[in-house]
């Protein structure tokens, strides 16, 4: 994305988060803040004196500028942003942003090569459109993802913060880079919208394809009743958990049971088959549950790799900050920091072969780098010095 100039228009999460992933793949991403700043930033006090880990990593590597778009000076300087942008990005509700004249028809009259990102939590179309959406309202609890993953009876779940943002800014960036690709040939920009809601559909699809198709409501498993016990979560002797990965049940069966040391159970006629594994689940799952409990979880690692039986260890953050293979996978990336140093965060998703990526800049300081855009942009002291005394930058 190097060459690419994108203005972020942004606050919170999903929005930002794209922003975030095509400024790590090189693009130049201008962020614009209010005159109070993104409020994603004011949730330093959650950690302690230690920063904000989550709104670093959504906007590193971009630069800051404030400005006021209620004054008149404030948003001609907008608009002088865009005309020398490739990609505008927002998540601003519909409604406040055609009261700035800032919507998709008005700009692609205006900029027709501008490729207009929005990212919305119930769309820009219906009667909720302008409805308070945050992720875990359109994706976590209206898309069903919630009550997808709580068996009958159990409370709901509390779903960690960005999880809906974060993939619908990665399917933003996704869309986003389609839309140059079509530019590159056609010389047109276009709309591309991303929301929450959709998100959580397709993120759940299976279930909402089954009730599409079939007219019936999906319903969760708990690990007691899962329709196949060898794709399900087990407790060893030392508190730790995993996952046993057997999709295939019929293969996996006699690689477990050997790894158990259960090899009866393959005479046993409540788990013989497939089926009669479904139908007598709770029992058989209370029969693993007995002898898992008997070894530790590096144990029973040692014991399923010899016998070929698929597991993963259920990690916390922690022990996932340490887990070699994550560190191979390239989940971590070290970023500037402003005192010339730098810092590991967490990577974004997507690597090159032929074109690898870095954070080139540490996280902006609110409105840090206005003066210099705007002096990038044409203008000069003087007039700076005008938007200064109208209150359109700080």
């Amino acid at each position: 994305m190097d060459g690419v100039r994108v203005v972020e228009l942004g606050l919170w999460v999903a929005g930002p988060a794209c922003g975030g992933i095509l400024a790590d793949w090189g693009a130049e991403v201008i962020k614009i803040e209010a005159h109070a700043g993104d409020p994603f930033r004011s949730l330093e006090w959650l950690y302690g004196g230690l920063g904000n880990p989550p709104f670093d990593l959504d906007n590193r590597g971009k630069r800051s500028v404030a400005l006021d778009l209620g004054t008149e000076g404030g948003l001609a300087v907008m608009h002088e942003m865009l005309a020398d942008a490739d990609v505008f990005l927002t998540n601003l509700r519909p409604g406040g942003l055609e009261r700035l004249g800032l919507d998709y028809p008005s700009l692609s009259e205006r900029y027709p090569s501008l490729v207009y990102a929005s990212v919305t939590g119930l769309s820009l179309r219906g009667d909720e459109r302008d409805r308070q959406a945050y992720d875990v309202g359109a994706f976590w609890s209206r898309a069903g993802v919630a009550r997808s993953l709580t068996p009958e009876g159990g409370d709901l779940p509390y779903q960690r913060g960005g999880m809906g943002d974060h993939m619908t800014g990665l399917s933003a960036a996704a869309g986003v880079s389609a839309a140059l690709f079509h530019r590159e040939r056609t010389g047109e920009g276009q709309l591309v919208e991303a929301s929450l809601i959709r998100l959580g559909a397709y993120m759940l699809g299976w279930d909402h394809n089954v009730t599409a198709v079939t007219g019936a409501e999906t319903v969760a498993w708990s690990r007691y009743g899962p329709p196949n016990p060898l794709i399900n979560c087990y407790q060893c002797s030392d508190g730790e958990w995993f996952w046993m990965l057997g999709l295939e049940g019929e293969r996996h069966w006699p690689d477990v049971i050997r790894a158990l040391e259960r090899t009866e159970w393959a005479d046993d006629p409540r788990f013989v088959g497939i089926e009669d594994r479904l139908e007598n689940a709770p029992a058989l799952v209370d029969e693993m549950d007995a002898v898992i409990a008997t070894k530790s979880r590096a144990e029973w690692g040692e014991i399923f790799d010899r016998e070929n039986v698929w597991w993963a260890p259920v990690q916390s953050t922690l022990e996932f900050r340490s887990d070699p293979q994550a560190v191979a996978a390239g989940c971590w990336v070290e970023v500037p920091t402003p005192d010339g140093g730098s810092v590991e965060m967490v990577a974004t998703p997507v690597d090159f072969s032929k074109a690898s990526w870095e954070v080139r800049d540490p996280v902006p300081e609110l409105g840090q780098d206005t003066e210099l855009v705007l002096m990038e942009l044409g203008v000069d002291w003087d007039r700076i010095e005008a938007l200064k005394a109208e209150g359109a930058i700080p």
